[in-house]
């Protein structure tokens, strides 16, 4: 079972990234051109908000059921132990959380260039923090 959501939470990983990417680079794209924000940029931003939210379910069901998870916080001395069951887990959540914020930000603004800039802002502080905290050993492996 481990190794089956942990392959679910890595494959998810990169649709959830790329998503993350794309919806962030369309938000840029869209507030530095002074596009009008359509149904495909709306469509885009809530499926990507969605992936990442399904990511951290999988993230959360992976922690608990992992030996490298929950079970090994008293060792924070190994710096690969601590990515994996501290580091990783709080600041993709703090991440998601700012994903969020910005969906419901966006949600408010009545100004295209306004949609486009809580998305942008938002979604793409979620990408750093996201970026910054994955087990980049694990992944080219």
């Amino acid at each position: 079972m481990y190794e089956t959501i942990q392959s679910v939470h890595s494959i998810l990983a990169y649709a959830a990234l790329g998503l993350l990417l794309l919806a962030s680079f369309n938000a840029i794209f869209g507030l530095t051109s002074k596009k009008l924000f359509t149904d495909k940029d709306l469509r885009l931003s809530l499926f990507t908000l969605i992936i990442c939210h399904i990511q951290l379910l999988v993230g959360l069901i992976l922690y608990f059921v992992s030996p490298l998870g929950a079970g090994q916080l008293g060792n924070m001395k190994d710096a690969a132990m601590r990515l994996t069951s501290l580091e990783h887990p709080l600041i993709n959540i703090i991440a998601l959380v700012l994903i969020t914020i910005g969906w419901s930000k966006h949600k408010k603004e009545e100004s295209n260039n306004g949609k486009f800039k809580k998305i942008a802002v938002f979604y793409t502080l979620g990408l750093v923090l996201i970026l910054s905290r994955l087990p980049w050993a694990n992944w080219f492996n």
